[in-house]
């Protein structure tokens, strides 16, 4: 993509013809800051990544420095979302719950491409209690169902498919929460042109557009058809991640949350979006005090981040960056707000909650 111009001039020109990657705006407000080091009450963090799936190699490669940081920032625990199966997942055990019980839950993953394989439903559903007789806690549910995953037919399937449905509905029986991610933030499903608000991000990672309607589902359809999974499968208890994928309309989030009593949602990944909006977010968890779980996605681990966090929760300050350290917002050239959660609410958003949902 094109690099954007301030006021379209030639590159390498400064006021009206600077480029917009080189736009580095410092503000002018004088806000107070609030430090907050550790969590106002033991914290579970329901959605990390510790694993290899992701990176290649060993998100947390210094497990005793995370066990370091997770004490020194209140973090009882911690959802490792990389299990996988099979071999993998018992390396994740080896290496997280096994070695360190009760500081970390590993969730496995469904290999959806198996869907394509005659049998392959019963293959799924059994691989399932295999996963969950080696000891993972839950299921990770990716966007790639919804997105990429293609069935026997060769067309794309959606997260409520019925074989989907009977799939997941194993977890319920397992008593497995299945946390799930089927839509990535709206603007990725808009055209990339100049009212996208995640231009910078796009134009880093334009593998992460599914604005091409001839490949991808809209983001209404994705969100839809989740609520359709949720209704289908009422024994089986869902977290819906990055605000159930709904961060940007809360409102939406709140209908969802109506409509299917087994759905809870997290924060993780989205204080970006929620920073926007905090008198609207704490709306939320005031009415919804028992389904909002507190969450990062920040891998590698890093103290800043969980910092920003926890500002977010516990302070009232005004107009801080949401990804401390970066010269550039990594998705949104903004700032954000805090929401001053009551500290009543704390204990459940933190913690109570995910033990409720992981039967802790």
């Amino acid at each position: 993509m094109p690099d954007p111009l301030i006021g379209g001039h030639a590159a390498g020109e400064t006021g009206p013809g600077l480029l917009l990657s080189e736009w580095a705006p410092r503000a002018q407000v004088s806000l107070p800051v609030t430090h907050v080091p550790r969590a106002a009450v033991p914290a579970i963090d329901v959605h990390n990544h510790l694993g290899r799936w992701l990176t290649g190699d060993w998100c947390a490669p210094d497990v005793p420095a995370l066990l370091d940081l997770m004490d020194e920032t209140n973090i009882a625990a911690m959802v490792n979302l990389d299990g996988r199966w099979d071999e993998e997942l018992d390396a994740n055990l080896d290496r997280y719950d096994r070695a360190h019980p009760d500081r970390f839950l590993t969730f496995c993953h469904v290999d959806w491409e198996r869907l394509a394989e005659p049998g392959g439903v019963p293959a799924l559903q059994r691989r399932l209690r295999e996963s969950a007789d080696r000891g993972a806690r839950g299921v990770k549910v990716w966007k790639n169902l919804g997105l990429s995953v293609r069935g026997r037919d060769g067309t794309l399937v959606r997260p409520d498919a019925p074989e989907v449905v009977d799939v997941l509905g194993v977890a319920g029986e397992l008593g497995l929460p299945v946390l799930i991610h089927v839509a990535d933030p709206k603007a990725f499903f808009d055209p990339l042109d100049r009212f996208n608000e995640r231009i910078d991000e796009l134009g880093q990672q334009p593998q992460w557009s599914f604005a091409d309607r001839s490949r991808f589902p809209s983001f209404d359809e994705l969100i839809d058809a989740l609520e359709r999974l949720l209704l289908a499968t009422p024994g089986t208890r869902y977290i819906g991640a990055h605000m159930g994928c709904v961060a940007e309309d809360l409102d939406r989030v709140e209908r969802l949350l109506d409509a299917a009593e087994n759905l809870t949602v997290d924060i993780a990944g989205r204080l970006g979006e929620l920073g926007r909006q905090p008198r609207r977010f704490l709306r939320l968890v005031e009415r919804y005090p028992d389904r909002v779980l507190f969450g990062t996605d920040a891998f590698p681990l890093d103290r800043e981040d969980l910092l920003t966090h926890f500002r977010f929760l516990e302070t009232d300050d005004e107009g801080f960056d949401y990804a401390a350290g970066s010269p550039v917002p990594p998705q949104g050239r903004w700032t954000i707000s805090a929401a001053n959660v009551p500290r009543r609410l704390l204990p459940a958003l933190y913690s109570g909650n995910a033990k409720r949902i992981l039967g802790l």
